[in-house]
């Protein structure tokens, strides 16, 4: 494996000492507390995006936040305004690009979307990063998408995982045969299904995960185990509704604190479900590696009338110190719905529990006491069992 720069191959300690001291250049630059080492991150609140819309609302365009380097204002639905800049691998794409086998002399067909939201120019700077040409041909017309990648010889492709498809198969459709070798994707979910269908059409996909608020956050790298957290984030793995880090391998949602100096985001929470695999990448990079995307963090659900929401389940854990996890499932009884509290514990006093989810959640429900360890490893603090016509 040639690395994209040493980043990619140092040790964890030289990897935290780097991160500790670029993460309290953001704290200054936020008119925080340095702090003194990583661990004490966990301590920091967490910024949602309803959040930052609110403080974008109040404070427009950025909330207040000290955005330097000024190029462009992206605006995502919400709306959420992002900034963007041009200097070198911006948005940390190329890194990415750079493992997916894309450099000097390839032309990119870049059909990310450049209307207003980011994903366009994301991937553009990152081709501009690791030295690739660029059609910048955005959705749609799929029929000059197939003539601009035939005539000009596109050999690769970035954009959604099933848009390639529809382009491969126009152009069966059409009689032209493309050269495009190499497919890098995000922004929905790439079933090994379609994965494979571009495999036997000779196409190497990959996928990373990134969001227009903080680029790019993981990516795959050939040996597509898991994917590699990138070298200018600092990810946790939080229980979901608050910012406590769950342990290696539990699932809980991504909380990413950004390490560029022009646009400093502090444990911004991206509702998104994952978890730490154990060791490292195969292809030989060393940073921590994710196991993609696994759901919404985001489990809010109207029980009786009523929202429960994840922080109100994390408070209820948070009152009685022997509980380690808890789940609320809602269901339906004949015409009603129906609640009922999963409580993980060893023992424990019902009658208390009952009382607490009554306090916390204004709901009466059923509580049923679980073993240590039998709740699914799935994130999951809300469960929606009702069928919705």
């Amino acid at each position: 494996m040639t690395p994209y720069d040493e980043a990619e191959l140092r040790s964890a300690d030289a990897r935290a000492a780097q991160q500790l001291d670029l993460l309290n250049a953001q704290l200054v630059r936020n008119d925080m507390a340095p702090l003194r080492s990583l661990a004490e991150l966990a301590g920091l609140p967490v910024l949602r995006k309803a959040d930052l819309s609110a403080r974008q609302k109040a404070n427009p365009p950025f909330g207040g936040l000290p955005v330097s380097n000024l190029v462009h204002i992206f605006q995502s639905p919400g709306p959420i305004y992002e900034p963007g800049g041009v200097s070198h691998d911006w948005w940390r794409v190329g890194r990415f690009l750079h493992a997916c086998g894309i450099g000097k002399g390839d032309i990119v067909q870049n059909c990310f979307g450049y209307h207003l939201t980011p994903a366009g120019m994301i991937f553009e700077n990152g081709a501009r990063a690791v030295g690739a040409a660029v059609v910048p041909a955005g959705t749609g017309q799929t029929e000059l998408q197939v003539r601009a990648a035939a005539d000009i010889g596109v050999t690769a492709y970035t954009g959604t995982p099933d848009y390639l498809k529809v382009i491969l198969d126009k152009a069966d459709e059409m009689g032209e045969r493309l050269t495009i070798t190499r497919a890098a994707v995000g922004g929905g979910a790439l079933f090994p299904s379609l994965r494979r269908e571009y495999a036997d059409r000779g196409i190497a996909c990959l996928q990373c995960y990134a969001t227009a608020d903080l680029g790019n956050i993981a990516y795959e790298s050939p040996a597509m185990e898991g994917m590699i957290v990138d070298e200018g984030v600092i990810v946790e793995i939080v229980r979901p509704g608050t910012g406590d880090p769950v342990p290696e391998g539990e699932v809980g949602e991504v909380v990413v604190t950004t390490l560029n100096p022009d646009y400093p985001l502090i444990r911004f929470a991206t509702g998104d479900l994952s978890a730490v695999l154990p060791g490292q990448s195969p292809c030989g990079r060393t940073n921590t590696r994710i196991k993609g995307w696994m759901g919404r963090a985001d489990q809010t659900t109207k029980i009786k009338g009523m929202f429960v929401r994840p922080e109100q389940v994390a408070d209820l854990v948070a009152r009685h110190p022997e509980v380690a996890r808890a789940r609320v499932v809602a269901t339906r009884e004949g015409e009603m719905d129906a609640m009922t509290v999963l409580i993980e514990a060893e023992g424990g006093d019902r009658g208390r529990y009952e009382k607490s989810v009554m306090d916390v959640l204004k709901l009466r429900g059923r509580v049923e006491i679980v073993a240590r360890g039998a709740l699914p490893n799935d994130g999951k603090v809300i469960e929606d069992q009702r069928v919705h016509d």
